[in-house]
């Protein structure tokens, strides 16, 4: 029979093997860290403030900050005060991006964050739960001298989170109250050149609308978007993986059609592992240089969150198997109560996140944290999701440990082996542990990349300026998932080599008799059917230990 070549390789070519997989995912952690520049980046704008002189105010009309055809500027309200300009008729204004630059679509997204500077007036304090109404409309243009087209309008709500850390008395006045930032926008594409963002502060006194707000100075923006030269090194890793995922699988699965029994669970399960791999791999995003698809991050995160149900399900039931007894094994249904969870907890993070970029798709406006609940639930899904990924990870690692017992439980019978045939199996485990450790390796550094991908997807909204995630680690996880991923189609894909009648018939060797050589053992977990189990399979299971 065939056994997997993780068994069958020699020693030596598994070495070679394992120092070429190294390098590459050195290579992978150097791409980000000596090439790529930061994810990225993050540039401050200032909101001009024009006066809109219209007595009926026109939808179509846009104010520019600066250029040929600017507005009508005030520097402060009490210069608006002296004018007798009211409230109503001034625009925050702000041209992305800053003069004689011009955004890219290789900057894939758009997100923008708002904070309000607001002096301490003894008479116009801000109230408890302030909250501050803001009529925003957004457009956008090609060149310098085209008419602005709008792209969005919106009437939005953002609740003050500010404090004062010295006395209020009437020595502090003119003093500014620490704000937090507040989300205002996210854009999913960025296929235009020039946005133009015009915002309004209408005050109703009758329908409490923008009273109670303190004393607003000046409004800043802060867009952050992804580095150009990021998106590049990004696409070319993705463009390059894809063939190398989908040609490894390819073979993989020749292989297994090639054998004269039908595939079992594991083999199917490192199938759609592969799958799962080439569907986040593929490099849709190049379309996305060409096209306005602002739907390209909803898509990812649903891409990503595939990949991760299957990994997490892959790793539960390759463990599974060695643990299962000979009638349990080759069973999905027996997986679901680890495998259930997980897509439960998918299909949470799905709706989640269709509550927000998916209304994002039509009101890029909106945000899940705008309202005290969605802030509430917002920030309870971070917390039990990194808690739930913990608990995880400490579950895989039982689940190795009891592996291990196991197979240790068994290692008593070796000694009374030939040398030669003792080494061999020695080896044949050794093999086997150095594969769930390097799985564990792996489920460690996937876990804490969720955390923090989770983490810095809200880290805005707990009143950081700048988040810099490093460019290493990106491209360094998405490396390793495509490295590990590879390894483990090549490795428990079945080997060319065959043997005679006697192992072909599946016959249990426990001793010297019925081998000559160490040749003839195979640690595949993969033979349940008709070739028989092989020894680390039989020797990891329940029965091991009776």
């Amino acid at each position: 029979m065939a056994g997997a070549i993780i068994e069958n390789m020699s020693t030596k070519k598994l070495v070679i093997v394992g120092v070429i997989l190294l390098l590459f995912q050195a290579f992978a952690f150097m791409v980000g860290g000596l090439i790529a520049p930061s994810p990225t980046t993050a540039v401050h704008y200032l909101a001009t403030k024009c006066v809109d002189t219209v007595k009926h105010r026109q939808d179509s009309k846009w104010f520019m900050p600066w250029g040929p055809n600017q507005c009508e500027k005030i520097r402060s309200f009490d210069e608006a005060m002296a004018k007798k300009i009211e409230a109503n008729n001034i625009v925050f204004a702000v041209h992305i991006p800053l003069p004689n630059k011009e955004m890219s679509p290789w900057f894939q997204f758009m997100l923008v964050i708002l904070q309000f500077d607001i002096a301490f007036k003894m008479h116009n304090q801000i109230e408890d739960g302030a909250m501050v109404t803001v009529d925003v409309g957004l457009a956008y243009r090609d060149d310098t001298i085209s008419e602005w087209t709008e792209m969005a309008h919106s009437f939005e709500q953002r609740r003050l989170s500010c404090s004062f850390t010295t006395a209020k008395t009437y020595e502090n006045e003119g003093r500014f109250y620490e704000c937090d930032l507040l989300p205002f926008m996210e854009v999913g594409s960025v296929a235009h050149k020039y946005y133009l963002l015009n915002i309004r502060l209408p005050v109703n006194d009758r329908k409490k609308v923008n009273v109670g707000i303190g004393e607003i100075k000046d409004i800043r923006l802060v867009g952050i978007h992804q580095n150009g030269g990021f998106t590049k090194v990004w696409f070319a890793m993705k463009t390059f993986l894809t063939p190398s995922i989908l040609i490894i699988m390819i073979w993989y699965w020749r292989r297994i059609t090639l054998m004269s029994r039908p595939p079992v669970l594991l083999e199917k399960v490192i199938l759609a592992l592969g799958i799962s791999m080439t569907f986040i791999n593929i490099p849709v995003e190049w379309f996305s240089v060409g096209f306005n698809w602002t739907w390209m991050l909803l898509f990812g995160d649903i891409r990503q969150g595939i990949f991760y149900s299957m990994l997490l399900s892959f790793w539960i039931i390759f463990c599974g198997e060695h643990l299962m007894d000979q009638t349990e094994r080759n069973r999905f249904s027996v997986y679901w109560k680890q495998v259930g969870p997980i897509v439960f907890g998918s299909f949470c993070l799905f709706i989640f996140d269709m509550c927000e970029r998916g209304v994002q798709l039509t009101n890029p406006f909106y945000s899940i944290w705008a309202s005290d609940v969605g802030t509430e639930l917002a920030m309870a899904f971070i917390i039990v999701a990194g808690i739930c990924a913990c608990l995880y990870f400490l579950f895989l690692c039982f689940m190795v440990f009891q592996v291990f017992r196991n197979i240790s439980g068994k290692r008593t019978s070796l000694p009374a082996m030939s040398k030669a045939r003792r080494l061999h199996y020695e080896g044949l485990i050794f093999r086997f542990k150095f594969l769930m450790l390097v799985t564990l390796t792996c489920a460690a550094m996937t876990v804490i990349f969720f955390i923090i991908s989770q983490v810095n997807e809200g880290h805005w909204h707990w009143g950081e300026h700048t988040v810099q995630v490093n460019s290493a680690f990106f491209t360094g996880i998405y490396g390793m998932w495509n490295l590990y991923v590879f390894a483990i189609m090549f490795l428990y894909a079945p080997s060319h080599k065959r043997y005679g009648d006697e192992q072909s018939s599946g016959q249990c060797i426990t001793g010297d008799a019925g081998a000559n050589s160490g040749e003839d053992i195979q640690l595949t977990t993969t033979i349940t059917h008709v070739d028989g189990p092989t020894e680390i399979y039989k020797m990891s299971g329940k029965e091991a230990q009776e």
